[in-house]
């Protein structure tokens, strides 16, 4: 029978713990945060997105998504699994078990039942603080939208929202089609 944690987690226990598909798992100041896995239209959504931005990237950047981001490596550590990032090639090529935030140029985190505050405030404020330089939200709610924020003087400013074509400069220039991300 497998025994959870009864401290704070290092990235070191972080990675003894068991391989486990059935959940959605992020740690926030060595705490585990478990969730369900994303429905079918969070899904959709992702990969509706990562069509429509991965071909206007440059070759030294890329598209993944669910990957892990370190926010802080310390102990207690931090990791999170943004729904979608851009990232630099060199770095995807490495194919690293988790990324650094250095590496992540956009983290995306579509809002799903229950994750509405940790992604419109926590998150908002750990990849600010990670120095990731760019930052989307979609809400699937009707209309479907999507905002995105760009880093200043380390703090995140509104840099474009909309429910129809999102058109930003940076991290690179990019339309989303916010409307196709639903069939």
């Amino acid at each position: 029978m497998m025994t959870w944690p009864n401290h704070l987690l290092s990235l070191a226990d972080w990675d003894a713990l068991p391989e486990d598909n059935t959940h959605r798992y992020e740690l926030a100041e060595g705490i585990l945060q478990v969730s369900p896995r994303p429905v079918p239209n969070h899904q959709w959504a992702v990969m509706q997105l990562a069509f429509q931005v991965g071909p206007q990237l440059q070759a030294d950047l890329g598209v993944l998504s669910d990957v892990e981001v370190v926010i802080v490596g310390g102990s207690p550590a931090t990791v999170r699994a943004p729904d979608l990032v851009v990232v630099r090639t060199a770095a995807a090529k490495a194919s690293p078990a988790r990324f650094a935030p250095d590496d992540v140029l956009l983290a995306v985190e579509v809002i799903s039942p229950g994750s509405r505050r940790t992604d419109r405030v926590t998150k908002f404020n750990e990849y600010a603080e990670a120095g990731i330089p760019d930052y989307w939200i979609i809400d699937l709610s009707a209309p479907v939208s999507v905002t995105a924020f760009q880093l200043i003087d380390g703090n995140y400013e509104l840099n474009a929202g909309t429910d129809d074509v999102l058109s930003v400069t940076t991290p690179v220039p990019l339309t989303v089609k916010v409307r196709d991300l639903l069939p």
